[in-house]
């Protein structure tokens, strides 16, 4: 049934590049909108027969080039994928909605690599329901959004289940067979996943292929044994679970497949899902899975908010409806499920989105209950997936693009990465006994810096069993290097700014927050030369549509080490968020560290009990659990070089430095500054 309706459909569309039946205005969009599809099709057909797995990498090139070519930067001026050209070429009250629709059948490429042929027949049966619109005469647009709508609701049951199906169920990981199943020296096999592969790709694959066994060991290491680190110093029974999830950049196989390797030695099956393709499982731009290349960020920008064309009350009970009985279905899996190991890219170019009036925007009140279904969905799955039995890791190496110098930086970067954490254990409790005596800490900017920020601590009952900051020694966050909590809000006023920072892949320049008992009051930058752009820009990247967000977490980064390698290449504006913390102090907005496990019981390598965990929004879990959680978790870090001090402050008035002028100063520290004395300040 499913290949006729394929069959069905698609012999329609093949008619509707030769039809004269709809107004000339939209012609040139549904021909090659059609066309595009019909290039599906025969990639389908090259699939099947085996001519596309015997292509030689020349060809495997330009099939790659076809699917992407139309949202290419330099093509996608005159793309309909772009709202603003659709608007111009098809006006304001079609152009929106037409640009939606082509944006959701790119999946299809997806899903032909996948074999998922229903996908594809429900994608082309709801391009052929809105064309027949057209032959009609000029549709209202209200059936238009009718018709998107129904698709949404209809087919959420599919789309949505499959995706937790994904999530839970290692024999769903298509890309794991890949991994396994080819011969990795061959780069042909890249072309395999149905995602974009740039040089990038190409490039790490090669040089990863290049490395020694032993190198590619001790980076897989450095993955599963700080993955295995957190389920211990967490207390949570790794024992009980069978399932892993791998999330990483196409290009790095090699090691995820030794990664893959130490993870079945614990026991653990992994799997390995695609970021969401669907508006109906994503969320706005975000890439959560593995990925290849973005052919075109913006493209992801413009098109964040597509859900507006459907996202009502009635829709959201459905989708947490057949999340939750998909959930039930796979209680078991779910249980097993162990959380997430992730091996993070970075060195893009810093990308800074155009603002377009033309793309499709919330409403208020879609905006009010996009939150609150991110929230549900967050509860339901911490209802089967409990997060106090749950862990993860994080792991950062660059790619090409980064520099002339990527193979001397991917190096430095493995050295960052496998640091001793014996060393940084000891010189960070040096820090976090000081930090004990403090009722608040002090934080000034240096220079053009205008940070002035006062960081109130938990009061400690037993100093000498309990402790307010965690010493990170590189288990599930890595490299090493930070000492953290999370902080009162009551009494944490002041204003935080950085001259430059990139966060989640977006450059924010001249970045400001106030704060006033401890949640945001007021925002800025200066990315844009209106106000109104910058607020817009802040409040949906980093307070992610919330009016406010509380002071989630403060810390002082300690790897002095990463931020010397950082200077010595330039590359400061180019490094993840994940070491860019560990290069100063830095500040998280949104939810704490320990968010849906603040009851584990949690110590330190001197026995010492963390128990500064909450705050009073997270402590509203006991009463309204959608009133503790935001679901967001941004760190901000000021730079050495911008900072004049930090400084602790007791309750009786006596200050102690722990940093000055961007150097650590408090006594047993000292080691610290050794990487930096060959950086001009």
């Amino acid at each position: 049934m499913t290949e006729e309706r394929y069959q069905l459909a698609i012999g329609r569309i093949r008619e509707i590049v030769t039809e004269q039946t709809v107004d000339g205005r939209f012609r040139d969009y549904f021909c090659r909108t059609a066309d595009f599809v019909m290039m599906i099709d025969e990639l389908r057909k090259e699939l099947s027969d085996g001519s596309y797995a015997g292509a030689d990498m020349d060809k495997l090139k330009e099939w790659n080039r076809r699917l992407y070519f139309d949202i290419l930067p330099e093509q996608y001026e005159t793309s309909y994928g772009n709202p603003a050209y659709a608007v111009r070429k098809l006006g304001q009250e079609y152009g929106a909605l037409l640009s939606f629709l082509y944006a959701e059948l790119r999946g299809m490429i997806a899903y032909v690599f996948e074999g998922k042929t229903e996908y594809l027949d429900i994608l082309m049966e709801l391009f052929i329901e809105i064309y027949n619109q057209f032959e009609e005469g000029l549709p209202g647009t209200g059936s238009i959004r009718d018709t998107i709508y129904w698709y949404a609701s209809d087919y959420c049951d599919v789309f949505a289940a499959d995706r937790v199906k994904e999530q839970l169920l290692p024999e769903e990981s298509f890309a794991a067979d890949i991994i396994r199943d080819n011969d990795l020296t061959d780069l042909r096999y890249l072309y395999r996943f149905g995602e974009y592969i740039s040089e990038n790709e190409l490039k790490s694959a090669e040089y990863l292929n290049s490395l020694s066994e032993e190198t590619i060991r001790k980076m897989a290491d450095a993955c599963t044994e700080g993955y295995r680190r957190g389920f211990i110093n967490t207390g949570k029974d790794l024992s009980k679970k069978s399932v892993v999830n791998v999330r990483y950049a196409l290009g790095f196989e090699r090691l995820v497949k030794k990664v893959f390797d130490n993870f079945e030695k614990m026991k653990l099956l992994p799997v390995v899902y695609r970021a969401s393709v669907s508006v109906l499982t994503k969320r706005q731009h975000i890439r959560i899975g593995y990925c290849g290349g973005n052919p075109n960020p913006q493209f992801d920008y413009d098109h964040r908010n597509d859900q507006a064309l459907f996202l009502d009350k009635r829709f959201a009970e459905r989708k947490l409806e057949v999340l939750r009985t998909t959930y039930e279905r796979y209680k078991k899996e779910a249980g097993q499920f162990a959380g997430p190991a992730c091996i993070e890219v970075f060195g893009e170019k810093p990308f800074v989105p155009e603002v377009k009036e033309e793309v499709i925007r919330l409403s208020e009140k879609q905006e009010e209950l996009s939150l609150k279904l991110d929230s549900r969905q967050n509860q339901l799955t911490n209802e089967y997936i409990p997060g106090d039995e749950r862990s993860y890791t994080i792991i950062a190496y660059p790619v090409p693009e980064i520099a002339d110098a990527y193979e001397e930086i991917f190096e430095e970067i493995i050295k960052i990465n496998t640091l001793d954490a014996k060393v940084y254990e000891k010189v960070q409790q040096t820090l976090i006994d000081e930090l004990d005596k403090g009722e608040y800490v002090h934080i000034l900017g240096a220079g053009n810096n205008r940070t002035d920020l006062k960081v109130q601590l938990y009061r400690l009952s037993d100093p000498k069993k309990e402790t307010i900051f965690e010493n990170c020694v590189a288990d599930v966050n890595i490299p090493a290097g930070e000492v953290f909590t999370s902080p009162v809000l009551e009494g944490t006023n002041g204003v935080l700014h950085v001259s430059q920072v990139y966060l989640n892949e977006f450059l924010y320049k001249d970045l400001e927050l106030w704060f006033s008992n401890g949640k945001i009051t007021d925002y800025r930058c200066g990315n844009f030369e209106h106000e109104l752009e910058n607020k817009e820009y802040i409040r949906d990247n980093i307070l992610h549509k919330h009016p406010t967000l509380p002071l989630g977490e403060f810390a002082i980064g300690t790897n002095t080490t990463a931020y010397a390698a950082a200077k010595k290449y330039n590359i400061e504006d180019k490094l993840p968020i994940l070491i860019a913390e560990k290069m100063g102090p830095h500040f998280a907005v949104g939810d704490t560290c320990y968010s849906w496990s603040e009851d584990t019981r949690m110590y330190n390598p001197d026995g010492k009990e963390i128990v500064a965990k909450d705050n009073s929004v997270s402590r509203l879990r006991t009463e309204d659990v959608s009133k503790a959680y935001f679901h967001c978790h941004t760190d901000i870090t000021i730079p050495y070089e911008e900072l004049l001090s930090i400084t602790v402050v007791a309750k009786d008035g006596e200050e102690t430095l722990l940093l000055e002028n961007g150097r650590f100063v408090l006594p047993g520290t000292e080691d610290l500054n050794e990487p930096l004395k060959n950086i001009s300040k």
